[in-house]
């Protein structure tokens, strides 16, 4: 269904009965700025593979180079420790010194990261490759969303815009999975960081003659001590958890790490307090859009990604399906991703973010529940598909919703911090989702049960978030 977006003509410009105005059927992208998000967008895509195409392949890079199976942690922490501690500092970096110059330079540094990584000779030259292409990826992401938000003014074009660039980051995770998997018996491990190095190849030559530079209009000074305590404790807190995915909660490093992270950011609040130029505006986090905005993105990424990370055990070591597949089950869940991208603007037109944002939340907590019921017989196969499948719509509609109701209302030079928060928010949710409860599933025996007690909590973490947040933004008109 169309959704009119111009406002009702004053009653002296109404047209003549006879000559009816056509109904509009969206909003309008020039060529150029289809070029402008196609250049975001397959950048923002090329991260969230990047996240999920190693991830199958890992059995077979260990023994390639040389790492041990504990030591295989890193291939993903080297990743996730950069791109995640780097997010606010680079996205205020971008604001003061400008986006498109820091979105360049994270280019080009992830294409060559991901050269090193192809080509990696031991375990240190491959990890290496894997932290730089992390530091690449912490500019990218909140630079590309700042860019987005500036160059598509707020209303149908950005819920448009956004639309895709949220389709394409839940599309990104799920394909990397798929083409992880064939890439890695086809062509080799090494061949799943070629393709990370193409997808820069083909952007980076592009980017400079279409994104316009964009900056704060004033020139402050960066806050290095907010800049240093929130860095670290971002770094600390991704590092306790992801090596708790692999080791459990009870290592040195993970306690003294965890509760680091946990001071560094309460650190990080009482310094932001009084710094005379903020890394973060805290009027900004007391947003009710803001706050509660993260607060639904950062459940839908880590809950849904748990989500997957827990029917791929189960797909493979309780049905017995080969990887492929496994693949193909995910394949359709990122074509209806893709449909529910299209719509998802749409509807946020229609009904408005908030309501959006908290339907969506329902509707994945509800979906995941239904999974509850899944077995050891074929016909859980059907359940598993269809639940995870339609699950994966309400998600797409939940990133778009709460991408478009924290970035609502910000000024142009608070824009990188706004979408700072929000990238910030998809990479810790993916981040986190796997080691506080994929865990639970691989520590009881039985692998059935382990996976339908993460179910049961990841349903209802979810919906008590959606009655949390809809509670939270009703008095949004107050704020």
């Amino acid at each position: 269904m169309a959704i009119d977006t111009t406002t009702a003509p004053s009653p002296q410009a109404a047209p003549p009965a006879t000559q009816p105005q056509p109904k509009p059927h969206g909003p309008k992208l020039s060529t150029r700025d289809k070029l402008v998000l196609f250049v975001l967008c397959a950048a923002q895509f090329m991260v969230a593979l990047d996240f999920s195409v190693l991830n199958v392949a890992l059995p077979v890079l260990g023994p390639d180079l040389g790492m041990s199976h504990s030591a295989l942690q890193w291939a993903v922490t080297a990743f996730a420790l950069p791109s995640g501690g780097f997010l606010l500092l680079f996205g205020r970096t971008g604001d003061l010194f400008g986006r498109r110059k820091l979105f360049l330079a994270g280019l080009a540094l992830f294409g060559l990261a991901s050269l090193l990584a192809t080509f990696a000779w031991d375990p240190a030259s491959f990890l290496a490759g894997r932290a730089l292409q992390g530091v690449g990826a912490a500019a990218i992401v909140p630079t590309g969303m700042s860019l987005l938000t500036t160059t598509f003014p707020e209303g149908p074009a950005r819920d448009r815009a956004l639309g895709i660039s949220g389709t394409l980051l839940s599309l990104g995770f799920t394909v990397g999975m798929v083409l992880g998997g064939v890439l890695t018996d086809t062509l080799g491990w090494r061949s799943t960081m070629g393709l990370l190095t193409l997808f820069a190849l083909i952007v980076l030559p592009l980017a400079p003659g279409l994104l316009p530079e964009s900056r704060t209009p004033d020139r402050p000074r960066l806050d290095v001590p907010g800049a240093v305590t929130v860095t670290g404790g971002l770094l600390s807190l991704i590092y306790a958890l992801s090596t708790a995915a692999q080791r459990g909660f009870g290592g040195i490093d993970v306690i003294v790490t965890l509760v680091a992270g946990v001071l560094l950011l309460a650190l990080f609040g009482y310094v932001e307090s009084r710094a005379a130029s903020p890394l973060v505006s805290l009027p900004m986090l007391r947003r009710r859009t803001v706050a509660w905005g993260n607060l639904g993105g950062l459940v839908t990424f880590s809950m849904m990604s748990t989500v997957v990370f827990v029917l791929t055990l189960y797909f493979q070591e309780v049905l017995r399906l080969s990887a492929f597949e496994t693949g193909l089950i995910f394949g359709v869940q990122g074509i209806l991703s893709v449909v529910a991208g299209v719509y998802a603007p749409r509807i946020i037109g229609r009904f408005g973010a908030r309501r959006t944002l908290v339907g969506s939340l329902v509707g994945q907590g509800a979906l995941v529940a239904a999974l509850l019921g899944i077995g050891e017989g074929g016909w859980s196969v059907w359940l598993a598909t269809a639940a995870v499948s339609v699950a994966s719509m309400f998600h797409l509609g939940a990133i778009v919703s709460y991408g478009v109701t924290v970035t609502s209302g910000v000024p142009d030079e608070e824009q990188g911090l706004a979408t700072g928060l929000v990238t910030s928010t998809q990479q810790v949710g993916l981040t986190i989702g796997i080691p506080v409860l994929g865990v639970l599933a691989t520590t009881v025996p039985d692998l059935l049960t382990g996976a339908r007690t993460v179910l049961a909590i990841d349903a209802a973490v979810v919906l008590a978030t959606a009655a949390a947040v809809a509670v939270g933004l009703s008095g949004r008109k107050r704020a």
